[in-house]
């Protein structure tokens, strides 16, 4: 696993063992900031970035490589966590990010609080806790951290479908590589 492009270009990042921090792939992680920056490598610049269940936080310290301004790392697991504050490290990250060791709704409470919103925001939790795409797309809708123009991207498995609406946010395109599918949500 590396960093793409950017600033990190082709710096490895580490992983842990197992299936629970199941890292965004490569070539789906090209892809998808392929979409987003449509040919413009200034398109992330100063962005504001949430990485929900971040594992490897592989996705955030992408969008940090391409110029985003602040990348909030949620993760529930201390051992991801950690994983993610190494990777940041191993790189020379030193400002742009913050860690927050808390379950993603919570951790959305807890942003909401400090006056966060995100441009973009980034969810993949483990396949086997499908219940977490309804309840996190669901708390986003509802809270004060996405302005009008923010996009949500939903990462998981081409055959399981988290759902088209939560409140205002609407799933506008879905694009599929493999085994995995990416949603693409925004506010109505």
């Amino acid at each position: 696993m590396r960093v793409i492009a950017g600033k990190y270009r082709s710096r490895p990042l580490r992983s842990l063992p197992g299936l629970d921090t199941r890292p965004t792939a490569d070539r789906l992680r090209e892809t998808l900031f392929n979409v987003l920056t449509a040919a413009n490598p200034n398109a992330l610049e100063g962005t504001v970035w949430l990485d929900l269940f971040a594992g490897t936080g592989a996705v955030g310290i992408e969008a940090l490589s391409r110029g985003a301004g602040r990348v909030y790392f949620v993760e529930s697991s201390a051992a991801a966590a950690e994983l993610v504050r190494q990777n940041l490290q191993k790189l020379g990250v030193e400002s742009g990010f913050q860690i927050l060791r808390q379950e993603a709704v919570r951790a959305l409470h807890e942003l909401e609080k400090q006056a966060v919103v995100a441009d973009l925001v980034f969810l993949d939790p483990p396949y086997r806790l499908s219940a977490a795409y309804a309840a996190t797309l669901g708390a986003l809708s509802k809270s004060g951290l996405l302005n009008p123009n923010s996009l949500v991207i939903a990462e998981h498995e081409k055959r399981f479908d988290p759902g088209e609406e939560f409140g205002a946010l609407r799933r506008y395109r879905k694009l599929e590589q493999g085994d995995s599918a990416l949603g693409f949500y925004r506010a109505k």
